[in-house]
């Protein structure tokens, strides 16, 4: 076959939504232009019979953003995605999160201010909804869903949780103008009681953070959350499912046909509570929230993503160095309800997902490619995302399935100063990383332009309700 190809990638195992192709793939205009066979072109990068998969698309990843405790994430919008692109990940959705008295449009705008001058890959944004009383929130919210910002972020727990109240009525704001509700779902008296037991008991250091997030406060509103969908038929994903029954409420959910969708992450299927029992305060830099579990609900949340409850797998990046501008910024002796909570993912998602996932026994390339990629696309609604298909956007990661590595103390291409999977070793390895054609990564070299990044449109709901009639 012989067209005016731009550049073809020629001789690898490419994973399309439709099955396993050996052959050539071609490239014009950005965008995906020819699948299979013989294809001439100007350029040809040769796999090497490597793996050609989509590029990795994260949707939860906290960038250039105030934590409610009042720390600064470590990452700007140019290193956050110069470490995602390092890993494989070529599009993501990070938060624009309202301040307290701060108006919708002004949040968002700030955002994305700060991702045009930094972004090197392409982005989108959930709105973080923590005040709904400002002046002017119900036209803001309509006017931002319509411009394509389709999905809102809203706390049930910490001091930007919503009330019930507050929830069903921005839920129903999102139903009336099209956005996915997604929702940091524990409740906030079950951790409150936990905390304050563990402070009176002398227990504070940051192994007793697990305890200080009991299970029953995911089950307890993830349960609700769902309820609260079905009861609305307002779309809605539940974010980091940590345990056996959380899962488990979330198949019962979509079985009787609540809008429910949800996702996990590495930290929950390959890490467990033991992480956070280190000497001093080390145990600091695993602390996120919901914690890590058990051996139990790492094999319960594997079975949830191969049986379809749930849908794909994030980071959750939340990046904060290790000293007193992050993780210590309440001083040496922080207790652990002083400490900022989260941990750097954006770069090691896709190469644990696929050490994890293509081994014997494994999930394999296909779902490999569903859950870290199509199935975030399809989910948000991120037009020309997350698979290799004919007139989709030029996003591809060549992977060495052969080459392995082993995680250092501060390898990462991010801004956080350590790597949480120091000493682990991953075999399958992002050895080319291609935006809308162009390469980005090669070789372990970075290629990338600050503000290159395009923000990614959402004119469309993607997650529909039961009873749906599109805006006028």
């Amino acid at each position: 076959m012989t067209t005016e190809m731009d550049r073809v990638i020629r001789g690898g195992r490419v994973v399309t939504p439709d099955g396993i192709i050996d052959g050539d793939l071609g490239i014009r205009d950005g965008t995906i232009a020819a699948i299979g066979g013989r294809i001439e072109g100007a350029e040809v990068i040769d796999a090497g019979g490597h793996w050609v998969m989509p590029g990795g698309v994260d949707v939860h990843a906290h960038i250039e953003q105030m934590s409610g405790m009042g720390v600064m994430n470590a990452d700007t919008f140019e290193t956050a995605t110069r470490s995602a692109a390092m890993g494989g990940t070529t599009s993501v959705i990070s938060f624009a999160a309202q301040a307290r008295g701060e108006p919708l449009a002004q949040t968002v705008a700030a955002y994305q201010a700060r991702a045009r001058r930094g972004a090197m890959i392409d982005y989108a944004f959930h709105i973080t909804v923590t005040d709904p009383a400002v002046a002017g929130f119900r036209d803001d919210l309509a006017t931002l869903i319509k411009a394509g910002h389709r999905s809102l972020k809203l706390f049930t727990t910490y001091n930007i949780k919503l009330e019930d109240d507050q929830i069903l009525a921005v839920m129903s704001e999102a139903r009336a103008h099209g956005a996915l509700v997604c929702v940091h779902a524990e409740t906030d008296a079950i951790l409150s009681h936990a905390r304050e037991s563990l402070i009176a008991a002398g227990r504070t250091r940051p192994r007793d953070h697990a305890a200080s997030h009991p299970r029953l406060a995911e089950i307890d509103a993830v349960e609700r959350m769902c309820r609260f969908a079905a009861y609305l038929d307002q779309p809605v994903m539940l974010f980091h499912i940590s345990t056996t029954e959380g899962a488990a409420a979330m198949r019962k959910a979509r079985a009787e046909g609540a809008p429910v969708w949800a996702e996990t992450c590495p930290h929950y299927l390959l890490m467990t509570e033991d992480v956070l029992d280190r000497p001093g305060l080390e145990g600091a830099k695993w602390m996120c929230s919901p914690p890590q579990r058990q051996k139990a609900d790492q094999r319960a949340l594997w079975q949830a993503l191969a049986q379809g409850d749930l849908q794909l797998v994030s980071s959750d990046h939340a990046p904060y160095r290790y000293d007193e501008t992050g993780k210590l910024s309440a001083g040496p002796d922080a207790r652990f309800h002083q400490i900022a909570n989260g941990l750097p993912g954006l770069e090691t998602r896709l190469p644990l997902m696929f050490d994890a996932m293509m081994r014997e026994g494994g999930l394999g390339p296909e779902m490999f490619a569903r859950l870290t990629a199509t199935a975030p696309a399809q989910t948000y609604g991120l037009t020309g995302k997350g698979a290799i298909s004919a007139g989709m956007d030029a996003d591809i990661v060549i992977w060495d399935a052969g080459k392995s590595v082993t995680y250092g103390a501060d390898d990462l291409h991010d801004n956080v100063g350590y790597n949480p999977w120091e000493g682990r070793t991953v075999t399958g390895w992002p050895v080319q990383v291609m935006l809308r054609g162009k390469t980005l990564c090669k070789g372990g070299a970075f290629h990338g332009t600050p503000g290159a990044g395009r923000w990614i449109d959402r004119p469309h709901l993607a997650t529909r309700p039961t009873q749906y009639e599109e805006e006028t």
